[in-house]
């Protein structure tokens, strides 16, 4: 795979341009991927970064300035710690549970389960915790998690909350809150835990909203390997634990925040290539308000494409809730050949050079990830084939 700037990329032995559609591991710019393969081979004194001790100088610099740009591009308030992790978001969902469970037995842990993933992190603290410690407080599996999520006289608060978890976009439904999220239902004494792995840096964001922000960084700030939390300190403390198990020392919140994320060999490339995302949303992007825009024109873009199509392209999503980053969307399916044509579809686009559209395998469809690096001009290429393809078929 070459790259003609700009984020174009072309596929040597086909000529062809390359959009990669991918829900994660996503797309990465181009300016960043060139810049960390010279590092590879060659970041100080003639070694890669990948080779150099993370109790080194060269190292320390880079997680310093990783951290730095990080606060800066979310204006992070004093009183928050980020934390470099491993284990993926997932690890997160245990992680969580265990460290603000907190000793009150009678105190709840509060779930809104709005897909796949809010779904499997309640599973995880029931698993862990038991069910007598975890309370659904809306789900929408009832509805295939379509985002049709019950207006909130609806939702069942627990009297006793240890903390309240949701996950703000949807990865493999298409379904975000973004600022729809009902933030004053939370009692401020209450910490708001929020799974942000596929739409975190792709807006501004008000951090002092929550309690704890997690993210897998495979989506919009690196490669896949390094996790990123940012934790009020308060939520440091030892009474927030869970006193009925011992917590393993590499998924206690307090190991990373009094090592500096360095207790044990950190993930080094992964945070560098973070480093270098975080560097180019400030430096090209020019930092989350533009990074925004650029989001919801691109967005804006296909869903109008769909909503236009006359019902040949379908999102099942309700519009109050549609992802800016995971687009989903069936084709024809009120056809009596809807499997045939989306297979069709899918096959043409990737002999295009658009990959990675099908959609999760749990749910099938198409799913086009239009993750930060996304560029605009790409969607407008997928727009394009999708009305010809429905002039044509």
């Amino acid at each position: 795979m070459t790259n003609n700037g700009n984020n174009v990329r072309i596929d040597p032995a086909t000529g062809l341009r390359i959009i990669n559609f991918s829900a994660g591991p996503g797309l990465m710019p181009v300016s960043v991927l060139a810049e960390a393969g010279q590092s590879m081979a060659s970041f100080s004194q003639g070694h890669g970064l990948m080779e150099l001790s993370h109790r080194g100088k060269a190292f320390e610099a880079v997680l310093a300035q990783t951290e730095a740009d990080f606060r800066q591009l979310l204006a992070i308030p004093d009183g928050y710690s980020v934390l470099f992790m491993q284990g993926g978001a997932t690890l997160q969902f245990s992680t969580v549970a265990l460290n603000l469970v907190g000793a009150d037995a009678d105190a709840k842990c509060d779930y809104i389960v709005t897909g796949a993933w809010s779904a499997k992190a309640a599973d995880e603290a029931e698993r862990l915790l038991g069910k007598e410690r975890v309370n659904v407080v809306v789900s929408t599996k009832k509805s295939k998690h379509n985002g049709d999520i019950p207006a909130l006289d609806q939702w069942k608060f627990s009297q006793k909350q240890a903390y309240v978890f949701y996950c703000d976009n949807e990865t493999v439904h298409g379904v975000e809150f973004g600022n729809k999220f009902p933030f004053d239902a939370i009692p401020s004494n209450v910490p708001l835990i929020c799974d942000m792995s596929s739409n975190i840096l792709s807006g501004p964001i008000d951090v002092s909203k929550y309690g704890l922000i997690f993210a897998g960084a495979q989506k919009n700030m690196g490669p896949a390997g390094i996790t990123v939390v940012i934790i009020r300190n308060d939520l440091l403390s030892p009474s927030r634990k869970c006193t009925t198990q011992p917590i393993p020392q590499l998924l206690d919140y307090n190991t990373y925040s009094t090592s500096q994320s360095m207790y044990n060999t950190p993930p080094t490339f992964p945070i560098y290539m973070c480093g270098l995302v975080f560097k180019w949303l400030k430096t090209e992007i020019g930092g989350l308000d533009q990074m925004s825009a650029i989001n919801t024109k691109k967005s804006t873009l296909l869903y109008s494409a769909i909503d236009g199509s006359n019902g040949f392209y379908v999102c099942p999503v309700n519009k109050a809730y549609r992802s800016r980053m995971n687009v989903c969307f069936l084709v024809n399916p009120k056809s009596p050949d809807a499997a045939a044509l989306e297979k069709r579809f899918l096959a043409e686009a990737e002999a295009k050079g658009m990959v990675q559209l099908a959609g999760h395998r749990s749910v099938g469809g198409v799913r086009a990830s239009l993750y930060n690096a996304m560029t605009l001009e790409n969607v407008e290429i997928l727009v394009a084939f999708m009305k010809e393809f429905q002039a044509r078929v």
